[in-house]
């Protein structure tokens, strides 16, 4: 009984064992033949436009905070104390020089004058008078001399007179636009009342803003800065016409006064804005898409798209250094030379040396036949 069960069990192993055997033949066979099948199929390729790394002259910059001026901006007040007769300010309007923009009351003044002319008459005459006498030695020459006096201190008189109607009537200095008024015929005014602002109106406004003091160092009289107000207004060109001989000692800076010329597209004069400075000198850098730059687990990188040893077209992964963004462009410091071709639209499904095929955009077929017509 013994001897059968040890015989079963012999079998059952051989079985086993002659069943798995066939098994791993069975599935030897499988895997070569989709090995084979897999050699036989072409690499997978991913299709990316290209762009090509461009050598540019570039400074960098730094961005400060300026206010808008007028070349020319005053409060307006009234010299003397009077009643307002009439008013001219309506707000936002532009004025030449000389405009009449407020008139006081000035009747007792030209009551005065009127008087004070009739004075000069008087003296005219006597002076006339003792002259003649002074001919047929009828008089003395003191009293020609106190006739004389008599006619300058009338004639005095009147051009005070005339001085204190001209101060009370306010007149705009300069071509300028009037700020926001608050005053009204009838109303007196005390000597020294806020009237309105005028802004001036010219070519050009000034914009000042302060930098630190390194910077300064490295500025210009007469360099280019860009003035950026809020919104998507394009950059306002400026150049620099004064900098501050003096360091704030608090904060370590420098003011800076930069000049528009134009103000058709000037902010208006009292706006904050942008202003973006050049720092340090010009150099060459290399620019590239910026959809042309990856973000990768080793910092910043490119595809660079060489041929293979089969000539076929692939790519490789490159560390590079960026720097600031212009526009749609980037700078790249370090990691990429000028002229090597990179991938830019479609990067972001690439990985190290996979294939390639470039898409035929009309970027491309542009640059290919200026390269056919210039070979």
């Amino acid at each position: 009984m013994n001897r059968q069960n040890w015989v079963g069990s012999i079998v059952l192993v051989l079985f086993v064992i002659f069943l798995g055997i066939g098994l791993a033949a069975w599935k030897y066979e499988s895997i070569q033949s989709e090995q084979a099948a897999s050699a036989n199929q072409p690499e997978p390729m991913e299709s990316v436009t290209i762009a090509v790394a461009q050598a540019i002259d570039y400074r960098p910059t730094t961005t400060s905070i300026g206010t808008v001026l007028a070349l020319r901006s005053i409060t307006l007040k009234n010299e003397l104390a009077g009643t307002v007769r009439e008013v001219r300010l309506t707000p936002g309007q532009i004025v030449e020089a000389g405009t009449r923009l407020v008139a006081l009351d000035v009747s007792v003044e030209e009551a005065d004058l009127r008087a004070q002319e009739a004075q000069v008459a008087l003296a005219k005459t006597v002076l006339n008078r003792r002259q003649n006498l002074s001919q047929e030695l009828a008089t003395t020459q003191e009293e020609v001399d106190r006739a004389r006096a008599d006619l300058d201190v009338a004639q005095a008189q009147i051009a005070r007179t005339k001085a204190i109607i001209a101060k009370k009537t306010i007149r705009a200095p300069f071509r300028a636009r009037v700020g926001i008024a608050d005053v009204h015929p009838g109303q007196y005014l005390d000597e020294g009342t806020l009237l309105t602002t005028l802004q001036g109106v010219g070519e050009a406004v000034h914009v000042d803003f302060t930098v630190a003091q390194h910077v300064a160092a490295g500025l210009r009289v007469g360099e280019a800065v860009e003035v950026l107000t809020a919104g998507d207004s394009p950059a306002v060109k400026a150049r620099i016409v004064a900098i501050d001989a003096r360091v704030d000692p608090t904060t370590r800076n420098a003011m800076i006064r930069a000049r528009i010329e134009g103000t058709s597209n000037a902010p208006a004069p009292g706006a904050s804005v942008r202003v973006r400075v050049p720092v340090g000198p010009e150099r060459k850098v290399v620019a590239i898409p910026v959809s042309a730059l990856r973000k990768g687990p080793g910092g910043d990188q490119v595809f660079v798209i060489t041929p293979d040893r089969d000539g076929r077209t692939r790519v490789h992964t490159r560390l590079v250094e960026s720097g600031p963004m212009f526009g749609d462009e980037i700078v790249i410091h370090a990691g990429l030379t000028a002229g090597e071709r990179i991938a830019a639209v479609g990067s972001f499904k690439l990985r190290d040396g996979v294939l390639v095929v470039i898409a035929d955009t009309s970027e491309n077929r542009s640059k290919a036949n200026r390269q056919a017509a210039n070979p």
